[in-house]
């Protein structure tokens, strides 16, 4: 057996062009959804996932504005800005792009954001809207993963879904995605994590299996049931002297070994990246068909 691979630029074009008709139908209603991020520094990663934004922004018709802020820049005036965002009607996602310098205190910031206009969906308000299934802005990767499952066939209603990492961003929320009693959800959920005895006990029950631990080559093939859906979410920079840069991503499974087992596997790169800034732009839109009255 070899698995099918699950190509997330493939999933996302395909929302993207769902994306336009709503931008266009807000068009109509003379709403240009509006997306502002916050890029205090220049960290190599932050830099080429604003540019990511920009790019999937421009594609889908979504207006998108980027604030760069020196690495220095003191945290009253990042606040500042996001007070002047979350006041502006005109906008309809607000991200401040992680990780800050050290003087600004991250947690802080992004419990500043307006909840409604929170692109990224990780407030605390819409993660407990999220707990208790009312209709919020989604975290964006949980969410891509989910719509990857959906619209690849793999419907995550009845099956057991392991899901390796407990983080905020990921691990916490999709759990909380993916036992909804909802359409595209209805699974059960295990997470394992780093104080679990035995991970492969779990991991080997799963029909999807979703690893989201930072640990390069962490899912071996003996840990994974045949035939089982892999979500490969880690996204870790290891060394690799053969290429030019001398390093290269590796996620959190051992694709070659996984992929003669599983019926499907996700790649990194090109696997559930491509999704979360989908999601993102996802998020901004419907926050402005709220403001037009266009979403039921």
């Amino acid at each position: 057996m070899t698995a099918r691979i699950i190509k997330g630029a493939e999933v996302a074009a395909e929302i993207r062009t769902e994306l336009k008709a709503r931008v266009a139908r807000l068009n109509e209603k003379g709403r240009t959804p509006f997306l502002c991020v916050v890029l205090v520094g220049e960290d190599p990663g932050s830099v080429s996932y604003v540019a990511a934004k920009e790019k999937g922004s421009a594609e889908v018709g979504v207006k998108e504005k980027t604030f760069r802020l020196p690495a220095n820049t003191p945290e009253s005036e990042v606040m500042s800005l996001v007070d002047d965002l979350n006041r502006a009607p005109e906008v309809d996602g607000i991200l401040v792009q992680a990780p800050l310098p050290k003087q600004i205190d991250a947690e802080k910031i992004l419990f500043y954001i307006s909840p409604e206009k929170d692109a990224d969906g990780w407030h605390p308000v819409n993660l407990g809207k999220l707990m208790r299934g009312e209709p919020c802005p989604l975290p964006c990767t949980p969410h891509g993963i989910q719509q990857m499952l959906v619209r690849s066939g793999y419907d995550p209603a009845g099956k057991h879904v392991v899901i390796c990492g407990r983080s905020n961003i990921v691990g916490r929320p999709l759990a909380n995605l993916l036992m909804q009693k909802k359409p595209g959800a209805n699974a059960t959920v295990t997470v394992v994590h780093t104080g679990t005895k035995d991970i492969p006990y779990y991991t080997r029950q799963a029909d999807i299996l979703v690893a989201a631990m930072g640990s390069p080559h962490f899912i071996k093939a003996d840990m994974v049931k045949p035939g089982a859906v892999v979500i490969d979410v880690g996204s870790n920079r290891v060394e690799d002297k053969s290429t030019e840069k001398g390093w290269r991503w590796a996620g959190d499974v051992d694709f070659e070994a996984v992929r003669e087992k599983a019926a499907a596997i996700t790649p990194v790169p090109g696997g559930v990246g491509p999704m979360t800034v989908t999601m993102l732009l996802q998020n901004t839109i419907e926050s402005a068909e709220r403001k037009a009255d266009l979403l039921k």
